[in-house]
Protein backbone atom coordinates (compact mmCIF):
# COMPACT_ATOMS: atom_id res chain seq x y z
CA UNK A 1 0.00 0.00 0.00
CA UNK A 2 1.34 3.41 -1.04
CA UNK A 3 2.38 5.72 1.75
CA UNK A 4 -0.16 8.48 2.38
CA UNK A 5 1.07 11.90 1.26
CA UNK A 6 1.54 14.41 4.09
CA UNK A 7 1.33 17.97 2.68
CA UNK A 8 2.22 19.66 5.98
CA UNK A 9 5.71 18.11 5.94
CA UNK A 10 6.36 19.63 2.52
CA UNK A 11 5.16 23.02 3.71
CA UNK A 12 7.36 22.74 6.80
CA UNK A 13 10.39 21.91 4.67
CA UNK A 14 9.72 24.96 2.49
CA UNK A 15 9.30 27.14 5.57
CA UNK A 16 12.71 26.00 6.86
CA UNK A 17 14.34 26.76 3.48
CA UNK A 18 12.73 30.21 3.43
CA UNK A 19 13.91 31.01 6.96
CA UNK A 20 17.47 29.94 6.08
CA UNK A 21 17.38 32.19 3.02
CA UNK A 22 16.14 35.12 5.09
CA UNK A 23 18.87 34.59 7.69
CA UNK A 24 21.53 34.20 5.01
CA UNK A 25 20.35 37.28 3.10
CA UNK A 26 19.82 39.71 5.98
CA UNK A 27 21.72 38.43 9.01
CA UNK A 28 24.97 37.33 7.37
CA UNK A 29 25.45 40.05 4.73
CA UNK A 30 26.34 43.71 4.41
CA UNK A 31 23.55 44.61 1.98
CA UNK A 32 19.78 44.33 2.31
CA UNK A 33 19.09 44.72 -1.40
CA UNK A 34 20.41 42.95 -4.51
CA UNK A 35 23.63 44.33 -5.94
CA UNK A 36 23.02 45.99 -9.28
CA UNK A 37 25.19 45.51 -12.34
CA UNK A 38 26.73 48.24 -14.43
CA UNK A 39 23.81 48.53 -16.85
CA UNK A 40 21.48 49.34 -13.94
CA UNK A 41 23.86 51.20 -11.66
CA UNK A 42 25.96 52.94 -14.26
CA UNK A 43 29.63 52.40 -15.04
CA UNK A 44 31.90 50.76 -17.58
CA UNK A 45 32.37 47.17 -18.70
CA UNK A 46 35.04 46.11 -21.16
CA UNK A 47 35.51 42.63 -22.61
CA UNK A 48 39.12 42.15 -23.74
CA UNK A 49 40.41 39.39 -26.00
CA UNK A 50 44.07 38.48 -25.27
CA UNK A 51 46.23 37.67 -28.31
CA UNK A 52 49.72 36.16 -28.01
CA UNK A 53 52.74 37.42 -29.93
CA UNK A 54 52.74 36.23 -33.53
CA UNK A 55 49.28 34.75 -33.10
CA UNK A 56 50.55 32.16 -30.61
CA UNK A 57 48.25 30.73 -27.95
CA UNK A 58 48.10 32.61 -24.67
CA UNK A 59 49.57 30.58 -21.79
CA UNK A 60 48.02 30.40 -18.32
CA UNK A 61 51.01 32.31 -16.89
CA UNK A 62 50.55 35.11 -19.42
CA UNK A 63 46.82 35.25 -18.72
CA UNK A 64 47.30 35.35 -14.95
CA UNK A 65 49.91 38.08 -15.22
CA UNK A 66 47.70 40.13 -17.56
CA UNK A 67 44.78 39.89 -15.16
CA UNK A 68 47.02 40.90 -12.25
CA UNK A 69 48.39 43.97 -14.04
CA UNK A 70 44.92 45.05 -15.17
CA UNK A 71 43.52 44.54 -11.68
CA UNK A 72 46.26 46.80 -10.29
CA UNK A 73 45.27 49.49 -12.78
CA UNK A 74 41.57 49.10 -12.01
CA UNK A 75 42.25 49.37 -8.27
CA UNK A 76 43.99 52.61 -9.02
CA UNK A 77 40.66 54.22 -9.84
CA UNK A 78 39.66 53.76 -6.19
CA UNK A 79 36.23 52.36 -7.07
CA UNK A 80 34.68 49.82 -4.73
CA UNK A 81 33.27 46.55 -6.12
CA UNK A 82 35.26 46.70 -9.36
CA UNK A 83 36.19 43.29 -10.75
CA UNK A 84 38.54 41.69 -13.27
CA UNK A 85 37.60 38.14 -14.23
CA UNK A 86 38.20 35.63 -17.00
CA UNK A 87 35.50 33.85 -18.97
CA UNK A 88 35.74 30.97 -21.38
CA UNK A 89 38.70 28.68 -21.95
CA UNK A 90 41.50 28.10 -24.41
CA UNK A 91 41.46 30.34 -27.47
CA UNK A 92 38.04 31.69 -26.44
CA UNK A 93 39.20 33.10 -23.10
CA UNK A 94 38.10 36.69 -22.47
CA UNK A 95 39.02 39.15 -19.74
CA UNK A 96 35.98 41.00 -18.39
CA UNK A 97 36.62 44.27 -16.55
CA UNK A 98 33.70 45.86 -14.68
CA UNK A 99 34.00 49.21 -12.93
CA UNK A 100 30.75 50.61 -11.48
CA UNK A 101 30.24 54.34 -11.31
CA UNK A 102 33.03 55.24 -13.77
CA UNK A 103 32.34 56.17 -17.42
CA UNK A 104 35.68 57.36 -18.73
CA UNK A 105 37.29 56.73 -22.12
CA UNK A 106 40.67 57.17 -20.40
CA UNK A 107 39.89 54.10 -18.33
CA UNK A 108 39.48 51.93 -21.42
CA UNK A 109 42.69 53.32 -22.92
CA UNK A 110 44.54 52.59 -19.67
CA UNK A 111 43.44 48.96 -19.70
CA UNK A 112 44.92 48.37 -23.15
CA UNK A 113 48.15 50.30 -22.60
CA UNK A 114 51.29 48.20 -22.21
CA UNK A 115 52.66 48.65 -18.71
CA UNK A 116 56.28 49.64 -18.10
CA UNK A 117 58.50 47.90 -15.60
CA UNK A 118 61.44 50.08 -14.49
CA UNK A 119 64.48 49.63 -12.25
CA UNK A 120 65.18 52.85 -10.36
CA UNK A 121 67.81 53.68 -7.74
CA UNK A 122 66.34 54.38 -4.30
CA UNK A 123 67.37 57.87 -3.18
CA UNK A 124 65.33 57.96 0.02
CA UNK A 125 62.90 55.73 1.87
CA UNK A 126 60.68 56.66 4.80
CA UNK A 127 57.73 55.47 6.82
CA UNK A 128 54.57 55.53 4.74
CA UNK A 129 52.68 57.54 7.36
CA UNK A 130 54.07 61.05 7.99
CA UNK A 131 55.18 61.72 11.56
CA UNK A 132 55.78 64.89 13.52
CA UNK A 133 59.27 66.40 13.16
CA UNK A 134 61.04 66.25 16.52
CA UNK A 135 62.85 69.39 17.60
CA UNK A 136 66.47 69.13 18.79
CA UNK A 137 66.09 72.12 21.15
CA UNK A 138 64.97 71.47 24.75
CA UNK A 139 61.51 72.74 25.61
CA UNK A 140 60.43 72.96 21.99
CA UNK A 141 57.33 71.05 20.93
CA UNK A 142 57.56 68.73 17.92
CA UNK A 143 56.44 70.35 14.72
CA UNK A 144 53.40 68.73 13.11
CA UNK A 145 53.90 66.76 9.94
CA UNK A 146 53.72 68.97 6.84
CA UNK A 147 50.39 69.17 5.13
CA UNK A 148 49.73 69.65 1.42
CA UNK A 149 46.56 69.53 -0.69
CA UNK A 150 45.18 66.00 -1.02
CA UNK A 151 45.26 66.25 -4.82
CA UNK A 152 49.09 66.28 -4.59
CA UNK A 153 49.22 63.07 -2.64
CA UNK A 154 48.07 60.45 -5.11
CA UNK A 155 51.13 58.46 -6.19
CA UNK A 156 52.99 58.19 -8.46
CA UNK A 157 54.18 61.83 -8.23
CA UNK A 158 56.92 62.90 -10.62
CA UNK A 159 59.28 65.81 -11.25
CA UNK A 160 62.35 66.63 -13.28
CA UNK A 161 63.84 68.52 -10.31
CA UNK A 162 64.09 66.54 -7.04
CA UNK A 163 65.32 69.65 -5.17
CA UNK A 164 62.04 71.47 -5.74
CA UNK A 165 60.83 72.44 -2.20
CA UNK A 166 57.27 71.46 -3.07
CA UNK A 167 58.48 68.03 -4.21
CA UNK A 168 60.35 67.49 -0.93
CA UNK A 169 57.30 68.63 1.02
CA UNK A 170 55.11 66.18 -0.86
CA UNK A 171 57.48 63.33 0.00
CA UNK A 172 57.35 64.23 3.69
CA UNK A 173 53.56 64.56 3.73
CA UNK A 174 52.66 61.52 1.62
CA UNK A 175 50.53 59.04 3.58
CA UNK A 176 50.84 55.63 1.91
CA UNK A 177 48.41 54.02 4.34
CA UNK A 178 45.75 56.20 2.70
CA UNK A 179 46.91 56.42 -0.88
CA UNK A 180 49.58 53.79 -1.42
CA UNK A 181 47.25 50.81 -1.75
CA UNK A 182 45.33 52.47 -4.57
CA UNK A 183 47.92 54.25 -6.66
CA UNK A 184 47.01 55.56 -10.07
CA UNK A 185 48.27 52.41 -11.74
CA UNK A 186 49.68 54.38 -14.70
CA UNK A 187 52.97 53.95 -16.50
CA UNK A 188 55.50 56.34 -14.98
CA UNK A 189 57.82 58.58 -16.99
CA UNK A 190 61.17 56.80 -16.72
CA UNK A 191 63.15 60.01 -17.34
CA UNK A 192 61.79 61.75 -14.21
CA UNK A 193 62.27 61.37 -10.47
CA UNK A 194 59.45 59.54 -8.74
CA UNK A 195 57.69 59.58 -5.35
CA UNK A 196 55.53 56.55 -4.74
CA UNK A 197 54.61 53.79 -2.29
CA UNK A 198 55.22 50.09 -1.89
CA UNK A 199 52.44 47.90 -3.29
CA UNK A 200 52.61 45.13 -0.70
CA UNK A 201 53.93 47.36 2.08
CA UNK A 202 52.02 50.67 2.12
CA UNK A 203 53.97 51.60 5.28
CA UNK A 204 56.95 52.55 3.09
CA UNK A 205 57.35 55.41 0.63
CA UNK A 206 60.18 56.00 -1.78
CA UNK A 207 62.01 58.78 -3.60
CA UNK A 208 63.42 57.16 -6.75
CA UNK A 209 65.89 58.30 -9.40
CA UNK A 210 65.16 58.10 -13.14
CA UNK A 211 65.04 54.56 -14.50
CA UNK A 212 68.30 52.68 -15.09
CA UNK A 213 66.78 49.61 -16.77
CA UNK A 214 63.33 48.61 -18.03
CA UNK A 215 61.35 45.42 -18.31
CA UNK A 216 62.49 44.99 -21.91
CA UNK A 217 66.04 44.39 -20.61
CA UNK A 218 64.91 41.19 -18.83
CA UNK A 219 64.92 38.02 -20.87
CA UNK A 220 63.57 35.62 -18.24
CA UNK A 221 62.73 35.40 -14.54
CA UNK A 222 61.97 32.32 -12.44
CA UNK A 223 61.13 31.76 -8.78
CA UNK A 224 62.52 28.93 -6.68
CA UNK A 225 64.21 27.81 -3.51
CA UNK A 226 67.85 28.85 -2.85
CA UNK A 227 70.51 26.49 -4.18
CA UNK A 228 71.62 25.71 -0.61
CA UNK A 229 67.99 25.07 0.38
CA UNK A 230 68.06 27.59 3.23
CA UNK A 231 66.18 30.86 3.63
CA UNK A 232 63.16 32.09 1.74
CA UNK A 233 62.34 31.85 -1.95
CA UNK A 234 64.45 33.74 -4.49
CA UNK A 235 64.06 35.07 -8.03
CA UNK A 236 66.63 34.30 -10.72
CA UNK A 237 67.03 36.82 -13.56
CA UNK A 238 68.63 36.54 -16.97
CA UNK A 239 69.05 39.72 -18.99
CA UNK A 240 69.40 40.55 -22.64
CA UNK A 241 72.82 41.47 -24.03
CA UNK A 242 72.19 45.21 -23.80
CA UNK A 243 70.44 44.77 -20.45
CA UNK A 244 73.41 42.84 -19.02
CA UNK A 245 75.76 45.66 -19.95
CA UNK A 246 73.58 48.35 -18.34
CA UNK A 247 72.96 46.13 -15.30
CA UNK A 248 76.67 45.55 -14.74
CA UNK A 249 77.45 49.26 -14.93
CA UNK A 250 74.56 50.23 -12.64
CA UNK A 251 75.19 47.56 -9.98
CA UNK A 252 78.90 48.47 -9.89
CA UNK A 253 77.94 52.02 -8.97
CA UNK A 254 75.18 51.09 -6.50
CA UNK A 255 77.36 48.55 -4.66
CA UNK A 256 79.57 51.43 -3.47
CA UNK A 257 76.64 53.52 -2.18
CA UNK A 258 75.34 53.60 1.37
CA UNK A 259 71.87 52.38 2.32
CA UNK A 260 69.26 53.06 0.98
CA UNK A 261 71.02 54.36 -2.16
CA UNK A 262 72.43 50.88 -2.78
CA UNK A 263 68.90 49.59 -3.46
CA UNK A 264 66.90 49.14 -6.63
CA UNK A 265 63.23 50.10 -6.70
CA UNK A 266 61.46 47.67 -9.04
CA UNK A 267 58.51 49.72 -10.25
CA UNK A 268 55.45 48.48 -12.18
CA UNK A 269 52.71 50.93 -13.16
CA UNK A 270 54.26 53.53 -10.87
CA UNK A 271 54.19 51.35 -7.71
CA UNK A 272 57.22 49.72 -6.05
CA UNK A 273 57.01 45.93 -6.15
CA UNK A 274 60.34 45.25 -4.42
CA UNK A 275 63.49 47.11 -3.29
CA UNK A 276 66.42 44.63 -3.38
CA UNK A 277 69.86 45.69 -2.10
CA UNK A 278 72.90 45.52 -4.40
CA UNK A 279 75.83 43.91 -2.56
CA UNK A 280 78.30 43.69 -5.44
CA UNK A 281 78.65 44.37 -9.14
CA UNK A 282 76.69 41.78 -11.11
CA UNK A 283 78.35 40.70 -14.35
CA UNK A 284 77.42 38.14 -16.97
CA UNK A 285 73.75 39.04 -17.33
CA UNK A 286 72.45 36.82 -14.50
CA UNK A 287 71.25 37.97 -11.09
CA UNK A 288 69.43 36.64 -8.04
CA UNK A 289 66.99 38.59 -5.88
CA UNK A 290 66.84 37.17 -2.36
CA UNK A 291 64.66 38.07 0.58
CA UNK A 292 62.00 36.76 2.89
CA UNK A 293 59.69 35.84 0.02
CA UNK A 294 56.89 33.33 0.31
CA UNK A 295 56.35 31.00 -2.65
CA UNK A 296 53.43 33.12 -3.89
CA UNK A 297 55.30 36.43 -3.47
CA UNK A 298 58.33 35.09 -5.33
CA UNK A 299 56.17 33.74 -8.16
CA UNK A 300 54.25 37.00 -8.51
CA UNK A 301 57.43 39.08 -8.57
CA UNK A 302 59.03 36.72 -11.10
CA UNK A 303 56.02 37.04 -13.36
CA UNK A 304 56.08 40.84 -13.03
CA UNK A 305 59.77 40.84 -13.99
CA UNK A 306 59.23 38.38 -16.83
CA UNK A 307 56.17 40.18 -18.13
CA UNK A 308 56.90 43.74 -17.09
CA UNK A 309 54.84 44.88 -20.00
CA UNK A 310 51.52 43.23 -20.65
CA UNK A 311 52.57 39.81 -21.99
CA UNK A 312 49.79 39.79 -24.59
CA UNK A 313 48.04 42.18 -26.93
CA UNK A 314 44.53 43.10 -25.79
CA UNK A 315 41.77 43.70 -28.32
CA UNK A 316 38.46 45.17 -27.23
CA UNK A 317 35.66 42.73 -28.04
CA UNK A 318 32.93 44.77 -26.43
CA UNK A 319 32.66 48.03 -24.52
CA UNK A 320 29.62 49.41 -22.73
CA UNK A 321 29.34 52.61 -20.76
CA UNK A 322 26.15 53.48 -18.91
CA UNK A 323 25.49 56.68 -16.99
CA UNK A 324 23.90 56.33 -13.52
CA UNK A 325 20.80 58.20 -14.77
CA UNK A 326 20.33 55.88 -17.74
CA UNK A 327 20.92 52.87 -15.51
CA UNK A 328 18.22 54.07 -13.11
CA UNK A 329 15.80 54.57 -16.01
CA UNK A 330 16.55 51.07 -17.32
CA UNK A 331 15.92 49.58 -13.88
CA UNK A 332 12.53 51.28 -13.59
CA UNK A 333 11.59 50.21 -17.14
CA UNK A 334 12.63 46.60 -16.44
CA UNK A 335 10.67 46.46 -13.18
CA UNK A 336 7.62 47.97 -14.89
CA UNK A 337 7.82 45.38 -17.66
CA UNK A 338 8.14 42.59 -15.10
CA UNK A 339 5.17 43.84 -13.07
CA UNK A 340 3.03 44.22 -16.21
CA UNK A 341 3.89 40.70 -17.37
CA UNK A 342 3.20 39.29 -13.90
CA UNK A 343 -0.15 41.10 -13.76
CA UNK A 344 -1.25 39.60 -17.09
CA UNK A 345 -0.32 36.11 -15.93
CA UNK A 346 -2.18 36.63 -12.63
CA UNK A 347 -5.32 37.85 -14.43
CA UNK A 348 -5.32 34.83 -16.71
CA UNK A 349 -4.78 32.34 -13.88
CA UNK A 350 -7.50 33.83 -11.65
CA UNK A 351 -10.10 34.23 -14.42
CA UNK A 352 -9.54 30.77 -15.84
CA UNK A 353 -8.71 28.65 -12.79
CA UNK A 354 -10.57 30.60 -10.05
CA UNK A 355 -9.54 29.18 -6.63
CA UNK A 356 -6.79 27.10 -8.20
CA UNK A 357 -5.63 30.28 -9.89
CA UNK A 358 -5.30 31.96 -6.50
CA UNK A 359 -3.04 29.06 -5.44
CA UNK A 360 -0.92 29.74 -8.52
CA UNK A 361 -0.77 33.47 -7.72
CA UNK A 362 0.43 32.83 -4.17
CA UNK A 363 2.96 30.36 -5.59
CA UNK A 364 4.25 33.03 -8.00
CA UNK A 365 4.58 35.56 -5.19
CA UNK A 366 6.47 33.00 -3.11
CA UNK A 367 8.75 32.16 -6.03
CA UNK A 368 9.46 35.87 -6.59
CA UNK A 369 10.26 36.31 -2.88
CA UNK A 370 12.66 33.34 -2.88
CA UNK A 371 14.32 34.70 -6.01
CA UNK A 372 14.74 38.14 -4.42
CA UNK A 373 16.25 36.62 -1.27
CA UNK A 374 18.58 34.51 -3.43
CA UNK A 375 19.79 37.64 -5.24
CA UNK A 376 20.65 39.29 -1.91
CA UNK A 377 22.36 36.16 -0.54
CA UNK A 378 24.40 35.55 -3.69
CA UNK A 379 25.33 39.22 -3.88
CA UNK A 380 26.69 39.16 -0.32
CA UNK A 381 28.41 35.79 -0.60
CA UNK A 382 29.84 35.60 -4.13
CA UNK A 383 29.39 39.15 -5.45
CA UNK A 384 26.52 38.33 -7.83
CA UNK A 385 25.14 41.46 -9.49
CA UNK A 386 21.71 41.79 -11.05
CA UNK A 387 21.85 43.10 -14.61
CA UNK A 388 19.21 44.16 -17.09
CA UNK A 389 19.71 40.84 -18.87
CA UNK A 390 19.21 39.08 -15.53
CA UNK A 391 15.90 40.84 -15.01
CA UNK A 392 14.91 39.73 -18.52
CA UNK A 393 15.71 36.16 -17.48
CA UNK A 394 13.47 36.54 -14.42
CA UNK A 395 10.62 37.91 -16.59
CA UNK A 396 10.93 34.98 -19.01
CA UNK A 397 10.92 32.63 -16.04
CA UNK A 398 7.50 33.97 -14.97
CA UNK A 399 6.03 32.15 -17.94
CA UNK A 400 8.02 28.99 -17.19
CA UNK A 401 6.79 28.97 -13.59
CA UNK A 402 3.20 29.61 -14.68
CA UNK A 403 3.51 26.70 -17.13
CA UNK A 404 4.11 24.33 -14.22
CA UNK A 405 0.82 25.36 -12.64
CA UNK A 406 -1.05 25.09 -15.95
CA UNK A 407 0.33 21.58 -16.56
CA UNK A 408 -0.73 20.44 -13.07
CA UNK A 409 -4.16 22.04 -13.14
CA UNK A 410 -4.98 20.70 -16.60
CA UNK A 411 -3.93 17.17 -15.58
CA UNK A 412 -6.13 17.52 -12.47
CA UNK A 413 -9.10 18.67 -14.56
CA UNK A 414 -8.57 15.81 -17.03
CA UNK A 415 -8.83 13.36 -14.14
CA UNK A 416 -12.09 14.99 -13.07
CA UNK A 417 -13.45 14.71 -16.62
CA UNK A 418 -12.68 11.00 -16.51
CA UNK A 419 -14.99 10.70 -13.51
CA UNK A 420 -12.55 10.64 -10.59
CA UNK A 421 -13.37 12.30 -7.29
CA UNK A 422 -11.51 15.50 -6.40
CA UNK A 423 -9.02 14.07 -3.93
CA UNK A 424 -8.23 11.19 -6.22
CA UNK A 425 -7.91 13.56 -9.18
CA UNK A 426 -5.47 15.75 -7.21
CA UNK A 427 -3.15 12.77 -6.52
CA UNK A 428 -3.38 11.17 -9.96
CA UNK A 429 -3.12 14.53 -11.70
CA UNK A 430 0.09 15.32 -9.83
CA UNK A 431 1.59 11.90 -10.63
CA UNK A 432 1.01 12.53 -14.34
CA UNK A 433 2.01 16.21 -14.25
CA UNK A 434 5.25 16.02 -12.30
CA UNK A 435 7.09 14.17 -15.07
CA UNK A 436 6.13 16.86 -17.55
CA UNK A 437 7.08 19.61 -15.07
CA UNK A 438 10.48 18.03 -14.35
CA UNK A 439 11.16 17.41 -18.04
CA UNK A 440 10.30 21.01 -18.99
CA UNK A 441 12.34 22.46 -16.12
CA UNK A 442 15.28 20.18 -16.93
CA UNK A 443 15.33 21.36 -20.55
CA UNK A 444 15.13 24.99 -19.38
CA UNK A 445 17.90 24.48 -16.81
CA UNK A 446 20.12 22.64 -19.30
CA UNK A 447 19.70 25.46 -21.81
CA UNK A 448 20.61 27.99 -19.10
CA UNK A 449 23.77 26.04 -18.13
CA UNK A 450 24.95 25.70 -21.75
CA UNK A 451 24.22 29.36 -22.43
CA UNK A 452 26.09 30.39 -19.26
CA UNK A 453 29.30 28.52 -20.10
CA UNK A 454 29.26 29.28 -23.83
CA UNK A 455 28.63 33.02 -23.57
CA UNK A 456 30.27 36.09 -22.04
CA UNK A 457 29.09 39.42 -20.67
CA UNK A 458 25.47 40.20 -19.92
CA UNK A 459 24.19 37.04 -21.63
CA UNK A 460 25.61 35.07 -18.71
CA UNK A 461 23.45 37.16 -16.37
CA UNK A 462 20.37 36.14 -18.34
CA UNK A 463 21.40 32.47 -18.26
CA UNK A 464 22.22 32.49 -14.54
CA UNK A 465 18.91 34.09 -13.56
CA UNK A 466 16.98 31.74 -15.83
CA UNK A 467 18.67 28.70 -14.30
CA UNK A 468 18.19 29.95 -10.73
CA UNK A 469 14.50 30.69 -11.33
CA UNK A 470 14.01 27.24 -12.85
CA UNK A 471 15.42 25.59 -9.71
CA UNK A 472 13.16 27.73 -7.52
CA UNK A 473 10.18 26.73 -9.70
CA UNK A 474 10.80 23.06 -8.90
CA UNK A 475 10.97 23.77 -5.15
CA UNK A 476 7.79 25.84 -5.20
CA UNK A 477 5.83 23.32 -7.32
CA UNK A 478 6.80 20.34 -5.16
CA UNK A 479 6.90 21.94 -1.70
CA UNK A 480 4.12 24.54 -1.93
CA UNK A 481 1.73 24.26 -4.89
CA UNK A 482 1.11 20.55 -4.63
CA UNK A 483 0.59 20.41 -0.82
CA UNK A 484 -1.63 23.53 -0.89
CA UNK A 485 -3.87 22.03 -3.60
CA UNK A 486 -3.94 18.80 -1.62
CA UNK A 487 -5.14 20.64 1.50
CA UNK A 488 -7.81 22.47 -0.53
CA UNK A 489 -9.02 19.14 -1.90
CA UNK A 490 -9.86 18.10 1.68
CA UNK A 491 -12.15 21.10 2.19
CA UNK A 492 -15.94 20.81 1.93
CA UNK A 493 -16.15 23.98 -0.17
CA UNK A 494 -13.87 22.63 -2.91
CA UNK A 495 -15.64 19.26 -2.90
CA UNK A 496 -18.96 20.96 -3.54
CA UNK A 497 -17.57 21.99 -6.91
CA UNK A 498 -18.91 25.55 -6.97
CA UNK A 499 -18.24 27.86 -9.94
CA UNK A 500 -15.50 29.73 -8.07
CA UNK A 501 -13.51 26.60 -7.17
CA UNK A 502 -12.12 26.07 -10.64
CA UNK A 503 -13.19 22.41 -10.55
CA UNK A 504 -16.89 22.91 -11.25
CA UNK A 505 -18.30 19.83 -13.08
CA UNK A 506 -20.52 22.08 -15.19
CA UNK A 507 -17.56 24.11 -16.50
CA UNK A 508 -15.44 21.02 -17.07
CA UNK A 509 -18.16 18.90 -18.62
CA UNK A 510 -17.44 16.24 -16.01
CA UNK A 511 -19.80 13.88 -14.13
CA UNK A 512 -21.03 15.31 -10.84
CA UNK A 513 -19.05 13.28 -8.30
CA UNK A 514 -18.20 15.09 -5.12
CA UNK A 515 -17.43 13.93 -1.64
CA UNK A 516 -17.80 15.41 1.77
CA UNK A 517 -14.74 16.68 3.47
CA UNK A 518 -13.27 14.34 6.03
Amino acid sequence: MAKHYQPRKSLLALAIITVLLVVGAYAAGDSNTPKLGLDLRGGTQVILAPVGDGGKSVTNDQLSQTVRIIRQRVDGFGVAESSVTTQGSGANTKIVVSIPGVTSSELVDSLKTTAKLNFRQVLAVAAGTPASITSTKPGKKPKPAPTVPAKWLVPPIQTANPNDPKFVKIFQALDCAKFGATGNGTSDDESKYLITCGKDDPKAKYLLAPAELSGTDIQNATAGMPTQGAGGYEISLSLTTSGASKFAETTKRLANEKEPMNQFGIVLDGIVLSDPRVNEAILGGNAVITGKFTAEEAQNLAQSLKYGALPVTLNIDDKSQVSPTLGNDQLHAALLAGMFGLLLVILYLVLYYRALGLVAVVSLVLAASLLYLSFILLGNQIGFTLTLAGIAGAIVAIGITADSFVVYFERLRDELREGKRLRSAVDHGWTRARRTILAADFVSFLAAVILYFMSVGNVRGFAFTLGLTTVIDVFVAFLFTRPLVNLLANSAWMNKGGSMTGVSPERLGAPVQTEAAQ
